[in-house]
C-alpha cells in the first residue's frame, strides 16, 4: 500500500470519526464498503474476523480499527486508521462534554441528547446485520445470537461465558 493509500485512509476515518455516533462499529458498514469492495484491500473474511477477534479480547471495542488497520496494511495501516478514527471524535467529545456540562438544562442539549439514542439503535442493528451477514441463512446462527441476545437482557451474566459459548458451537460445527 502507497503512502498516498494511508493518507487516504487516514483522511477518511477522520470523517468517519465524526460519524461514529455509538462507537466506531457503528461505521463498519462504511468501513466494509471502502476495505473490502471499493479497494479490496480486506476479504469480507479478514473483515468480519478482525470485528470478532476485537469484540471477543479486553479492552476497548476500538480495536477492531487497529486489527483492519493491520490486515490492510501492517503498521502504516494501524497508525492511518486508529489516528483517524480516534483524533476528531476525542477532541469533539471533550468539548461537548464541557458545553454539555455547562448548559446541561437548555432544550438544545436535551433535544440533541434524547435523538441520539435511536440513532445509535439503529447504526448498531445495521453494523449487527453486515456483520452477520455471512450466516444469514444458517437458522443455528440465528438461534445462538437470539438467545446470547435473550440470555444477556435477562440475566447480564459476564460476556466472557457467552464467548466462550459461541466459541465452543463453532468449534463442533453447529454453527
Amino acid at each position: 500500500m502507497s503512502a498516498g493509500d494511508l493518507l487516504y485512509l487516514f483522511g477518511h476515518f477522520l470523517v468517519l470519526s465524526l460519524l461514529s455516533v455509538g462507537g466506531a462499529i457503528a461505521t463498519a458498514p462504511d468501513m466494509h464498503r471502502l476495505l473490502v469492495h471499493e479497494h479490496g484491500w480486506l476479504s469480507d473474511v479478514q473483515f468480519n474476523e478482525s470485528i470478532a477477534l476485537a469484540q471477543a479480547a479486553p479492552g476497548p471495542n476500538l480495536l477492531f480499527v487497529a486489527l483492519l488497520g493491520w490486515n490492510a496494511a501492517g503498521w502504516g495501516g494501524v497508525a492511518a486508521l486508529m489516528s483517524g478514527i480516534m483524533l476528531p471524535s476525542s477532541l469533539l467529545a471533550v468539548g461537548a462534554a464541557r458545553l454539555g456540562r455547562r448548559h446541561q438544562d437548555h432544550l438544545a442539549v436535551r433535544a440533541f441528547s434524547a435523538g441520539m439514542a435511536p440513532l445509535t439503535v439503529a447504526l448498531l442493528l445495521a453494523t449487527a446485520w453486515l456483520i452477520g451477514e455471512p450466516w444469514h441463512q444458517q437458522p443455528a446462527a440465528w438461534a445462538l445470537a437470539a438467545g446470547t441476545a435473550a440470555v444477556l437482557w435477562r440475566w447480564r451474566p459476564n460476556p466472557l461465558w457467552l464467548i466462550a459459548v459461541g466459541a465452543v458451537a463453532g468449534a463442533l460445527g453447529y454453527v
